[in-house]
Order: structure tokens, then C-alpha cells, then sequence
């Protein structure tokens, strides 16, 4: 018998609780009730091995790596049996250029997700509250409710566009963060830098706004938002970019944010450590070289978007302004049958039942394909 364990009525004691009796435990119960409530990330679909597919349900770049992108990473692995600088210092040397900030303003993670999870794992716990623009990016209920935080969500209006008054007017006194998305994910929208402005100068400073500018390189509407060339007249707004979009990165898991140092520094001390690989390190930087072959790319995807919204607006379909590497259909209860038929087509795209479908934009064989089921699933 341990030590320090006594039977009791023929029942394990241990400093006095009384053990759970094998035929009751379930090792569920070690985790938090909130835990149980967390709504699951779904992915984007995947191929079925051995079947052709086109793959447009997970808004990646229909391109290979950028050039020396993939040498830099294979390089990097030379040194596999070693932690990676801790520090990313090439990485942020390279990113606060890019930007015109300093190094101390940015902090960077795993994917841009992985460095929303850091900055609201270091200002939001139980009680608080964090005021959000639905339907929008699929992680941010879990990113929220896994600190205890509640989630306010304001719906989008009938273009999926942000409500900003809207979400001003659910600010409370404990609201510590609001979420903007821009171009949103998945109805397609971008805020204007006039708005942007406008809505900061009524946030309180006490709210943190995290603004997710993940698909910004797309963006070709008038009067775009540049997260971080507001950071110096509004130190409560942090800009989270990915490289894993424009950049082509997504299976290393790079993404930042760009903030006030004073807030940065306290966010890199609650992220994980050694939480970008070294050959993520090395892609990313050598990324960052190759920004007119970034442009080029980008213009490619965003002609064939374009040819999208058009081909499907043609169609009777009324898609909202793209801004993003994709398109939103808002096909409310016919959302599943279409994603259906377009997986019959070989084609996966990505159902948000019982809203839409967000359907990647890449090669223009893929377009002809989207608009052929369109125009057959309509008719």
C-alpha cells in the first residue's frame, strides 16, 4: 500500500479524499468544463488518396515554394539536433525593415493563429470579454473560450461585412479585446483605412484591438487598411500578419504581430518558447526577399478571383466584394448539396453549413471548373 494511504470501508483514503472508484473515472474529467464546450476547428477537406481532386477548401497558394525558399529551409535542417534561435533575430530583423518598426514591436509564432492564441492567453481569463464581428475566422471561438473569456459575437451584415457601430455599441467594462478581420474569412470583405481609423478614435484605449490582416496582400479596393502604419497613433492596436497565405508558407507555420514594444515584450515572455522551427526561420526570410515574385502571384490569384465573383454574379449568385485568395457564396440552406455536388466534380471546397460555401481562388482551369458547377448546380 503507498504510503500515507489508508482503506476505508474498503476505499483507497488519500490525505483524507476519498479516491474516485475505477468503474466512475473517465479521463475526460481532468479537463476544465469550458474545455467540453470548445467548439472543434474543422479543416478544410482533403484529398482521398488515390482519387484526382482540386483541393479549394483551404485557401493555400496555388504555387510551389518561392524561389530559394525551399534551399533556405533544407539548409536549416542541417542543425535539426539544435533549438532554433529562440529570438527569430533574422526574422523580426527582416519583418521590422519590411515594416519600418522596430524589433521590439513584433513577436512571432507557429502560424498567426498560434500568436492570437499567445496575446489573449496574456490579457483575457474568466469573466472577460472579447467582441468579435460572426460569421469570421473559425479559430477564434477557441482561441477565446480556451482562456475563460466569453465571446461576443456581432453578426455581419447582409454583404459580410464588419458592423463596426455595432461593435462599439457591445463594448462593456469587461471587454478587454475586439477582434477585427480584414479582408474577412470566410465572407470576403476588407475594412477601409477610413473606417479602421474612425472606429480606433472611439475605441477605448483600455481594449485591446487585435486586427487579423492575414489575406492583405489581396486586397485591390480603394482606401486599404496597413495595420501597422496606424500602430504609432493607437498603442492599443496590434496587427497580426501570416506568412502562410501571399507567401506561400502554410505548411511551416509562420505568422507575427506587430504592437507597441511594451506590449510585445510582455507577450513574447507568455509565448511558447522555440515556437517557430529554424527552417521555418530560414523559409520565411528568404520569403521576404522574393517580394516581386510575391506580387506576381498574388495579381494571378486576384485576376482569378475576379473572374469568379464575375463568372458566379452572372450566374444569380449574390457574392459579397471579394477582397481575400477566395470567394463566398452565401447559399444558406442549399450550402451542403453544393458542396456535395462540387465534391462529386472532384472539387472540395469548404461548407459553413447552413451560411455558405468559401471556395479558394487558384488556377484558371479550377475557375472554368467552379463556374461549370455553379451554372449546372443553379439550373
Amino acid at each position: 500500500m503507498t504510503p500515507g494511504t489508508a482503506l476505508v470501508g474498503g476505499r483507497g483514503m488519500l490525505g483524507g479524499m476519498t479516491a474516485t472508484p475505477d468503474d466512475a473515472y473517465s479521463p475526460g474529467s481532468h479537463l476544465l468544463p469550458h474545455v467540453h464546450a470548445l467548439p472543434r476547428y474543422v479543416p478544410g477537406a482533403r484529398p482521398e488518396e488515390g482519387r484526382r481532386v482540386v483541393k479549394l477548401s483551404s485557401n493555400e497558394m496555388p504555387h510551389p515554394a518561392l524561389p530559394g525558399v525551399a534551399e533556405a529551409a533544407a539548409a536549416a535542417t542541417t542543425a535539426a539536433g539544435r533549438y532554433p534561435d529562440m529570438a527569430a533575430v533574422d526574422l523580426v530583423g527582416a519583418l521590422a525593415e519590411r515594416h519600418g518598426v522596430e524589433p521590439d514591436a513584433i513577436l512571432v509564432g507557429g502560424g498567426s493563429t498560434a500568436v492570437l492564441e499567445t496575446i489573449l492567453r496574456a490579457t483575457c481569463t474568466a469573466g472577460d470579454e472579447v467582441v468579435a464581428a460572426w460569421r469570421s475566422f473559425e479559430a477564434y471561438p477557441i482561441a477565446v473560450r480556451i482562456t475563460g473569456a466569453e465571446l461576443v459575437t456581432v453578426p455581419v451584415d447582409d454583404q459580410g461585412r464588419h458592423r463596426l457601430e455595432a461593435m462599439i455599441e457591445r463594448i462593456t467594462d469587461r471587454t478587454r479585446v475586439m477582434l477585427l478581420c480584414s479582408p474577412n474569412n470566410p465572407t470576403g470583405p476588407a475594412l477601409s483605412r477610413t473606417e479602421l481609423v474612425a472606429a480606433l478614435d472611439r475605441i477605448p484605449r483600455r481594449v485591446l484591438v487585435l486586427l487579423d490582416e492575414a489575406y492583405i496582400d489581396f486586397v485591390t479596393a480603394d482606401d486599404p487598411t496597413d495595420g501597422s502604419s496606424l500602430l504609432a497613433d493607437h498603442p492599443n492596436l496590434v496587427v497580426l500578419r501570416t506568412f502562410s497565405k501571399a507567401y506561400s508558407l502554410a505548411g511551416l507555420r509562420v505568422g507575427y504581430a506587430l504592437g507597441h514594444p511594451e506590449l510585445m515584450g510582455g507577450m513574447r515572455a507568455a509565448a511558447t518558447p522555440f515556437g517557430v522551427s529554424a527552417p521555418a526561420q530560414a523559409a520565411a526570410v528568404a520569403a521576404l526577399a522574393q517580394q516581386d515574385e510575391v506580387r506576381r502571384r498574388v495579381a494571378e490569384v486576384v485576376a482569378e478571383r475576379d473572374r469568379l465573383v464575375s463568372g458566379l454574379r452572372e450566374r444569380g449568385i449574390d457574392v459579397p466584394d471579394a477582397q481575400g485568395n477566395f470567394v463566398w457564396l452565401p447559399l444558406g440552406e442549399r450550402t451542403a448539396d453544393f458542396a456535395t455536388a462540387a465534391a462529386a466534380a472532384g472539387l472540395l471546397v469548404r461548407p459553413f453549413a447552413p451560411e455558405g460555401v468559401r471556395i479558394t481562388a487558384a488556377e484558371p482551369a479550377d475557375t472554368d471548373a467552379v463556374l461549370a458547377l455553379a451554372e449546372e448546380f443553379l439550373a
